[in-house]
């Protein structure tokens, strides 16, 4: 007799144990772009309304279930690097996932790496700007090399015989990950190599060597002996780095081959190993009379090179900005599906508190990134340039600064399933402290704002004459410029007291373009917060009487 149950009788302890209900879902398959209304905003404010229709386009690219998944894969899967080939030759290779090549294919041909440079027109900085925040937000890590290809180009300038040579290809909409020739090839991307072991951020601490080849000046060749501690994205065509001339501290343009076919001796000592930023390559190098180019005079290598670190921190602005977009995103989508205790989260006034709290780091976040990339457009005007030179060290230190905790929160949002690998906020999380601590460290940033105000005539008046656009729109906000002014006027000069002073600056700034451009809903509670009598230590303390509501529903990315 066969014992065995049938299909049609099983038994009860083998039932089905639950349906699930109440729960959430994947934020994907939605335009990132057109769902994001502050973007929308400042794209238009800006000066860039111009690329509307294109930037809808790649904003339903950067939402897509297929262009998430690719950041997936390309952190899943990080960089490897080879050495040598099998035959025993040095090839230096830096493999990745296929993931990885088509996020840096889609940047690069929608110009993310050079379109204001390739095509300048008004607002093309802007434009720029909100394709590589919407990138960022499907995957981070890659932006590193677009970045600095970006940022490579105004340094490169600065000696017209090299621009000449190499900016064609450095600008082209083409991607070729190849390890050849830089000849052989229609696109390019350019590296950094500045940080050496003893120096970190003091790179005129740096030891390596460059001897001239014959004639020394710009644009001729020297020999570079020494190592690089940190080599950003080491499988790019080139590299900019510094150097120790006769004349001092140098700038020069190191290619991965010479001229002559060969590769060129810079030798991958290995991969770093980061907590974040995991599907970009940094490493470890050795130059053993590596071939470069002088970029601008000798002895002249960081006033060369400053344009390009501007540039870059420009991007950490950006890239800090697009991690909260993506970190608030996710609770906002989260709690308009989870319920709790009989309702929404979105409809519990705590977290209500808390969420609204979360846009409102990040309107004020996007505010003054977008308000810089204007700057950066409109540099023609001595005020202009004199906002970008104050206000890139301003948010770089403080919208970097701010971004951690904000992933935390956002992250505690989700609550338990916030942590759970299988979801993208561990990444978010992760990533999150990197802009902080590249391109200047938060001291650095802070030091920077100090020497550009003792430096740089006038830039505290392009500040105020900014701030007061603003005057008497609201009454906090103008307590605290005089604040600010106070401060400025007596502790100027004490570096002890720089954090508190940028803090200042970065929040009265923030303050001004919400008050000038943001609704009312949300400028009212981000001033009663920010610049109230109560301290805003965290988030979900925002005072009573605040529009929680409205504000939330204007940021979430409703799919």
């Amino acid at each position: 007799m066969n014992d065995t149950p049938t299909a049609q009788a099983q038994p009860d302890w083998l039932a089905e144990t639950h349906q699930p209900f109440n729960l959430g879902s994947e934020l994907a398959g939605y335009n990132a772009y057109t769902l994001d209304t502050a973007l929308r905003e400042a794209v238009h404010r800006e000066g860039a309304a111009w690329d509307d229709d294109a930037l809808s386009r790649f904003g339903a690219l950067t939402g897509s279930a297929e262009q998430i998944e690719r950041g997936v894969l390309a952190n899943r899967f990080p960089p490897e690097l080879d050495t040598h080939d099998r035959f025993g030759q040095r090839m230096d290779l830096v493999r990745f996932h296929p993931a990885y090549h088509e996020l840096m294919r889609s940047s690069i041909e929608a110009g993310l790496h050079a379109s204001p440079w390739r095509e300048p027109r008004d607002g093309a900085h802007v434009a720029r700007a909100a394709r590589v925040y919407l990138q960022s937000q499907a995957e981070a890590g890659h932006i590193c090399p677009i970045t600095m290809t970006y940022a490579a180009v105004p340094a490169l300038r600065s000696t017209p015989s090299l621009a000449a040579v190499w900016e064609p290809a450095i600008t082209a909409p083409v991607y070729d990950p190849r390890n050849i020739h830089h000849t052989a090839k229609a696109g390019l991307t350019i590296g950094m190599a500045m940080t050496e072991k003893q120096g970190g951020s003091d790179v005129r601490a740096n030891t390596t060597q460059a001897q001239p080849l014959g004639q020394r000046g710009p644009g001729e060749p020297y020999e570079l002996v020494g190592h690089k501690y940190f080599v950003s994205a080491p499988m790019c065509d080139a590299f900019l780095t510094l150097a120790q001339t006769p004349a001092g501290l140098g700038c020069f343009l190191l290619p991965r081959w010479r001229p002559d076919g060969r590769k060129n001796a810079l030798q991958i000592v290995r991969l770093k190993r980061k907590m974040g930023n995991v599907s970009n390559a940094s490493s470890e190098t050795e130059l053993r009379g590596a071939l470069a180019w002088l970029v601008g005079e000798e002895g002249r290598g960081v006033r060369t090179i400053i344009d390009m670190v501007a540039m870059t921190r420009f991007d950490c602005m950006l890239g800090s900005s697009a991690g909260q977009r993506a970190a608030v995103s996710q609770a906002l989508h989260h709690c308009a599906r989870r319920s709790a205790f009989g309702r929404l989260l979105n409809q519990q006034p705590l977290m209500q508190n808390v969420l609204a709290d979360l846009v409102l780091e990040h309107e004020g976040s996007l505010a003054l990134t977008m308000r810089v990339a204007r700057a950066i457009d409109q540099q023609a005007r001595p005020s202009e340039t004199l906002l970008v030179r104050l206000l890139t060290a301003v948010g770089k230190y403080w919208i970097c600064k701010r971004t951690p905790a904000h992933a935390v929160e956002a992250m505690e949002c989700i609550g338990g399933s916030g942590v759970m690998e299988d979801g993208p906020m561990p990444r978010l999380f992760r990533e999150s402290p990197i802009n902080a601590i590249w391109e200047g460290s938060g001291n650095v940033q802070c030091l920077d704002v100090l020497r550009a105000v003792h430096k740089t005539p006038g830039v505290l008046d392009a500040l105020f004459d900014e701030l007061a656009l603003s005057r008497g729109a609201d009454a906090r906000l103008d307590r605290c410029v005089n604040a600010l002014k106070a401060d400025v006027s007596d502790h100027l000069d004490e570096a002890f007291g720089a954090r508190r002073t940028v803090e200042r600056m970065a929040l009265a700034v923030q303050a001004s373009l919400l008050v000038r451009h943001a609704p009312g809903a949300v400028a009212d509670a981000w001033c009663a917060s920010r610049l109230g009598d109560s301290t805003h230590l965290q988030f979900g303390t925002l005072p009573f009487g605040v529009d929680a509501d409205a504000i939330i529903r204007r940021a979430t990315p409703r799919c």
